[in-house]
């Protein structure tokens, strides 16, 4: 078991020498017409030369690609090799919209696909929605969505193509712990593991996605005032490509999704699916703050060498006031029928009791062999396996008094477990709370 602790100076991001010395030489020789484009049409080029096609599909997520570019040139302060990276997401992310169309044009019964009646995981960041995800995904008659699919949901041309997409996940997570491992003891990333569907939801380029891993405040605040429904539309449609390629066993079919963007945008995901279970993880707002703006810090400095954690904190306490709001406004809307409440602490001293409750009020039977499923996955997840990671709240200029104020009318309503304020610095495990 590691005992590493994960760094809280987050303006001085980690990063290896070899790529310090690469981002210093790249900054020099990439300069003017050499540095890395991020022009709209260069990616389009990019992205037809690498799938050969050019149909990404109905236009409603061009304007917010834009908008998103000009945010990363004017306010993001990548160095090269962020820049490098992000080019390099841009442009698989469109050719990911290609290889939908085509998919569809081959096969259009795929349209026809029921997405059956979703569990959907919502709460803020950091409150157990992770290691909840990973429990219901053992269960193999609920269907998850996995790294390696969220990274590449469309099938590849040429043989072994499902082997090489994962193949690809593989590097892709091996990069990642190479460039920020104290990542890793934030929120363990595996390419056979399930995944967080904003990722897919990202293919709409209408998600928190940018805003979490850059800083793109203008991006950000125009977001948050559009319309949300084609991304859900479109992640329905990525949902169903990927239900017809790999299927639950069982007869229950149905999907468990995951994001804490949910939070923000119940009502259009409850029109495209309206018979949606949301499982609401709560866990007192003065740990999570913290311990998200951490996630936030280390993520970004993975791209940039500039990292503010009073922005990061002053931002997010927003956001995240601003995701609790527009949830319990939609909660009051739907019915409380629609909603199951699960206590941070409860799912910690007992996760499968917890998931037994949650399959039940799905209507799924429980068994011996999905309680075995569920002990092995726990027996993986294991705390500190990747590091201990340390925050605190001062360390984003923000004491309890701050949160307590952002999140009284949640507070009010689900009031936190009364003796638990740990003392400064707090400390989360890596068994997945976000």
């Amino acid at each position: 078991m590691s005992e590493r602790e994960t760094s809280t100076d987050y303006r001085r991001p980690y990063r290896p020498r070899p790529l310090r010395l690469a981002n210093r030489a790249l900054a020099a020789l990439l300069r003017g017409p050499l540095r890395t484009s991020l022009d709209e049409r260069s990616l389009f080029r990019a992205a037809e030369r690498k799938c050969g096609l050019t149909d990404f599909g109905e236009p409603s997520f061009r304007e917010p690609l834009a908008r998103l570019l000009a945010a990363v040139e004017d306010e993001a302060s990548l160095h090269p090799i962020g820049r490098l990276i992000t080019r390099t997401r841009l442009v698989a992310a469109l050719c990911t919209r290609a290889r939908l169309e085509a998919l569809f044009a081959r096969h259009p019964e795929i349209a026809r696909e029921p997405v059956a009646r979703p569990i959907v995981i919502l709460g803020l960041p950091r409150t157990g929605t992770t290691l909840l995800h990973r429990l219901l995904a053992s269960d193999p008659r609920i269907r998850a969505l996995a790294s390696w699919e969220a990274l590449a949901p469309a099938p590849l041309d040429g043989p072994n193509e499902r082997q090489r997409r994962i193949a690809a996940a593989v590097r892709a997570e091996k990069a990642l712990a190479y460039m920020a491992p104290d990542f890793f003891a934030v929120h363990p990333i595996a390419a056979l593991a399930p995944e967080e569907d904003v990722l897919l939801l990202d293919l709409a380029f209408r998600s928190t996605v940018a805003e979490s891993t850059l800083r793109v405040p203008s991006f950000a605040a125009w977001l948050e005032e559009q319309d949300q429904s084609p991304a859900y539309r479109y992640l329905a449609r990525a949902l169903q490509a990927l239900q017809w390629q790999r299927r639950p066993d069982g007869a229950h079919g149905g999907w468990v999704l995951k994001t804490p963007h949910h939070m923000e945008w119940i009502d259009e995901l409850d029109a495209v699916f309206p018979d949606a279970l949301f499982v609401w993880t709560h866990r007192d707002p003065a740990e999570v703050v913290p311990s998200f703006c951490s996630m936030i810090a280390h993520g970004r400095g993975v791209f940039s060498d500039v990292v503010d954690p009073h922005e990061i904190g002053a931002s997010w306490l927003r956001k995240g006031a601003r995701m609790m709001d527009r949830a319990m406004d939609a909660r009051a809307r739907l019915g409380e029928r629609r909603f199951v409440d699960v206590r941070y602490r409860e799912l910690m001293k007992d996760p499968i009791g917890v998931t037994r409750a949650i399959e039940e009020r799905a209507g799924m039977p429980w068994s011996a062999a999905v309680e075995a499923r569920l002990a092995a996955t726990l027996a993986v997840e294991k705390q500190h396996r990747h590091g201990v990671h340390r925050y605190r709240l001062e360390d984003f200029a923000l004491a309890d008094a701050d949160v307590d104020r952002a999140f009284a009318r949640y507070r009010d309503r689900f009031p936190p477990d009364a003796d638990k304020r740990a003392a400064a610095p707090r400390t989360t495990t890596d068994q997945p709370t976000r």
